[in-house]
């Protein structure tokens, strides 16, 4: 807790490939060992929140993926003294080779939407976009230039 302070910010993503099926994995552990969860992990201090997420992905499951668009937001307080936040992003699988990070998974694999309703392993989170329509509702521009005065090294606006 102390390396993240009381604030903490992370990044998911709803992969998809060709097929529709969804790319999850299987931590090792915390509150979502053995639990098909999406790729996700903690935002870097040198990074966008849509890099952390193409990152994550890339180092959990050796996937490859390109950014959609925002999907969602989850948001809540751990033991009144953690403010915990996660967005998530909609991506597509640029690759489909799966190469499971041992160190924090058991598994990582492209299941369809149908398996996954039906496998009581999904969490709270993933069962809860299963029965929806996800479609990204803020799209991810790069191009905006907001003054070089900010020194920013990464920029990105989603609209």
């Amino acid at each position: 807790m102390e390396k993240r302070g009381n604030v903490w910010l992370a990044a998911a993503g709803l992969v998809t490939d060709q097929e529709g099926k969804w790319l999850v994995v299987k931590k090792k552990y915390g509150g979502l060992k053995g639990k098909w969860s999406l790729p996700a992990g903690f935002v870097n201090h040198d990074e966008t929140l849509d890099q952390a997420i193409l990152r994550e992905i890339k180092e959990e499951t050796g996937v490859e993926a390109s950014l959609e668009g925002l999907i969602g937001i989850r948001t809540g307080v751990l033991q009144h003294k953690i403010s915990d936040n996660m967005l998530i992003f909609k991506l597509h699988a640029l690759t489909e080779t799966i190469t499971a990070q041992e160190k924090e998974l058991s598994e990582a694999a492209f299941l369809s939407p149908e398996a996954l309703k039906k496998d009581p392993d999904s969490s709270l989170l993933l069962q809860s976009f299963l029965d929806r329509n996800i479609a990204p509702q803020f799209d991810v521009y790069k191009d905006f230039n907001p003054g070089d005065h900010f020194g920013y090294t990464a920029y990105h606006l989603f609209l």
